[in-house]
């Protein structure tokens, strides 16, 4: 029983250090090499992450730069971050990619807050399903007479337990992300 509460700990620990990449992606109103992960450019035939094919930096706090190890790579690049969903407009000057990162509005901030709601909702859901799977798990091996009702009760609330710390940490974790982007 030991073994299941462990694997249903790493998973949901999984699932929480997963969105924490994705609020990573979110745009805020200062720039962050965060921002464009994700994005992948078409090089040489087949996509690669952008930061694979250039040198990525913050060099202030309203800008991205990207210096394309292949100065050819630059339209691509370009290209490559005006379709992603960022809502940003590079420049391309044939050597370097300018990508400005604009003001937010006030409606765009509370959309990037429902977004952010919507990717926790969505972790607290794979949280809960964790739970669930391993808890159907411990109601097997007690069904199997591995473990005995106490042990299969004591599992039951470990696992709830677990459920409930993983959920704060991502309700934290939200509130954290809320008001760094509604931050003006």
């Amino acid at each position: 029983m030991r073994q299941e509460l462990k694997d249903i700990e790493k998973f949901m620990a999984d699932a929480v250090a997963a969105l924490k990449e994705r609020f990573k992606t979110l745009r805020t109103g200062r720039a962050s090499l965060g921002m464009l992960d994700g994005i992948t450019v078409s090089a040489y035939g087949t996509d690669v992450p952008l930061n694979q094919v250039a040198n990525l930096s913050v060099p202030e706090p309203t800008l991205i730069l990207a210096a394309p190890w292949d100065p050819k790579m630059a339209v691509e690049i370009e290209r490559a971050i005006r379709k992603s969903e960022l809502g940003l407009n590079p420049q391309n000057d044939g050597k370097i990619v300018r990508v400005p990162i604009p003001a937010l509005t006030e409606e765009r901030r509370k959309d990037l807050a429902k977004k952010a709601h919507h990717m926790a909702e969505e972790c607290r859901v794979e949280v809960r399903r964790y739970r669930h799977e391993g808890n159907d798990r411990i109601k097997k091996l007690f069904k199997d007479k591995t473990i005995s009702e106490d042990d299969e009760r004591r599992g039951l609330e470990e696992s709830q337990k677990l459920t409930d710390k993983k959920i704060k940490e991502v309700d934290d974790l939200l509130k954290s992300k809320e008001q760094e982007i509604l931050a003006v």
